[in-house]
């Protein structure tokens, strides 16, 4: 099975290479810092598995998971994050992740999710209560307020690069747009959501899992 880890600390990802390097059926094969950079990777090593955190800058792991299944839906998906939130778990799960780690379990069952994935089982942490996974199945309906249902895919994207920090023309650069269409995102974003100033988005982005105080 050939893996690519994703997570934008370098120690996470040795820690977990050192794991799986131990396995005889797993080889990992690309790492990634954030998920702009696990897109990419994850198409041109034609990976089977991506390990993915769900905080990481650029572009998070949620909004990556949907590219790399739009542009690879044989490859699977499992989400890593410190988040046992059932809006987390949802969103990950909606997007098409086929499981759900939680990171201070990733050392004992990382392997044997990777195994149950492999085999297209779904495999939600043990941590996460039975109560996600009812909503889950019965069709957790996503609150009309959120990014998820609110934002466009590429309105998501500007708005975590917005509330990281980065300027018009950086967030052009990134996208391969042009800063007029960046400035027409931000106007839309602001407009669907009520918002009216940075901060505002950068407050927003963060309660809804697109960013974080440490990406």
């Amino acid at each position: 099975m050939r893996v690519l880890l994703a997570d934008d600390h370098n120690i996470v990802r040795s820690g977990l290479r050192s794991l799986l390097d131990a396995e005889p059926d797993i080889e990992v094969v690309a790492e990634a810092s954030d998920g702009r950079e696990a897109v990419e990777l994850a198409t041109q090593q034609s990976v089977d598995i991506v390990v993915m955190d769900l905080a990481m800058p650029n572009l998070n792991g949620i909004e990556a998971t949907r590219q790399i299944l739009a542009r690879s839906p044989a490859t699977k998906v499992i989400a890593l994050s410190m988040h046992s939130d059932r809006r987390f778990v949802a969103r990950a799960l909606q997007v098409g992740a086929s499981g759900y780690l939680l990171k201070d379990c990733a050392a004992e069952d990382l392997v044997r999710t990777i195994r149950s994935v492999a085999a297209g089982r779904t495999y939600l942490s043990p941590q996460i209560s039975e109560l996600v996974v009812e909503d889950y199945v019965s069709g957790l309906a996503e609150d009309d307020s959120s990014a998820l249902a609110v934002l466009t895919p590429r309105q998501r994207e500007v708005l975590q690069l917005l509330a990281e920090g980065k300027s018009t023309k950086e967030i052009a650069s990134a996208l391969y747009v042009s800063p007029k269409t960046v400035e027409t995102h931000r106007y839309h974003i602001m407009s669907k959501l009520g918002i009216e100033n940075l901060a505002g988005l950068v407050k927003y982005a963060i309660r809804e899992g697109l960013t974080s105080f440490d990406a």
